[in-house]
């Protein structure tokens, strides 16, 4: 069974219905960070390691 995935996006998220961002989500049984686009959510999803995106993340924060 896949687990359920509790998407949340950035308070920073704009636009007329809030749909200009991206969702995140931590899938915790496989230990990645999932990420899909707010405005086409069906589309597909990109999975990452959640150590590679904590790295991305402090990189975003000294290089933005």
């Amino acid at each position: 069974m896949a687990e359920a995935l509790n998407w949340w996006k950035s308070t920073y998220s704009s636009g007329g219905d809030g749909d200009t961002c991206v969702e995140i989500a931590e899938a915790t049984a496989h230990r990645r960070i999932c990420v899909r686009d707010s405005k086409a959510p069906a589309r597909g999803v990109l999975s990452v390691p959640v150590p590679s995106f904590a790295l991305f993340i402090e990189h975003l924060k000294h290089h933005p």
